[in-house]
């Protein structure tokens, strides 16, 4: 896939980072706050940018993929704040609580076009679910392959490293290629598709639960003009 994307080189104190943003906004794909239960809905292009940014993340240890999604067109589903997006590698080491200030000093950027490659892509995120079915090994790379999350700044944050990042490629795909299918949607209904992929359990009472984020197709109005695959 071509990402069209724009670049940011601010500066604190001796550091420079490199963020990236879409070049477009996803104007039909909204996250709400996940503090107990996440939505994420998008239409074919959202999910698809989605996909695509994922996989950029995830061999791009040393960037941090902002995905501004408050600003698009509100949704007439779900509930909670809506919340824009950050993904960052583990060793990246930012910190939620630096990014306002990040933010602020973001400036104009510059276009950037790049490509990610879905084949690498999809066998990093086989390697991911390997390790998941062997439980010993799952246990000993728990910090590696889990997906943490914070909202912080009415931002959600992601963290984690190149195979979890490539699972999430892949979930997001599905849903782009599967979501036009499901039943309803040509009405103008929400559908549900899948769950976003190694997100960390929690601690609490409800630690066997986990967190969860669910992806959900939805295309955007007017529905008249919205046709599911093969009709």
């Amino acid at each position: 896939m071509r990402l069209r994307l724009r670049q940011f080189r601010p500066r604190t104190g001796p550091h420079e980072h490199r963020i990236v943003q879409p070049l477009r906004p996803l104007r039909h794909t909204s996250l709400r706050d996940p503090e107990s239960y996440g939505l994420l809905m998008g239409d074919h292009d959202g999910l698809s940018r989605l996909a695509g940014l994922f996989s950029f993340a995830a061999y791009s240890r040393h960037t941090v993929v902002h995905v501004p999604l408050r600003d698009g067109v509100p949704p007439d589903e779900g509930v909670g704040e809506r919340v824009d997006l950050v993904l960052v590698h583990h060793s990246y080491g930012l910190r939620p609580s630096r990014w306002p200030q990040l933010r602020r000093r973001l400036g104009p950027g510059t276009p950037l076009t790049v490509r990610t490659d879905e084949a690498r892509t999809a066998r990093d995120a086989a390697s991911w679910r390997e390790r998941q079915d062997r439980f010993g090994e799952w246990r000993r790379n728990r910090g590696r392959d889990d997906l943490r999350q914070l909202t912080h700044a009415r931002t959600h944050f992601l963290i984690g490293s190149r195979d979890v990042f490539a699972e999430a490629a892949t979930a997001f795909a599905h849903a782009a290629g599967r979501g036009p299918r499901m039943r309803h949607v040509a009405k103008g209904h929400a559908a549900f598709v899948t769950n976003l992929p190694g997100l960390r359990a929690g601690t609490g009472p409800d630690r066997y639960r986990g967190p969860e984020i669910v992806i959900c197709f939805k295309p955007y109005p007017p529905y008249a003009h919205f046709r599911r695959p093969g009709r």
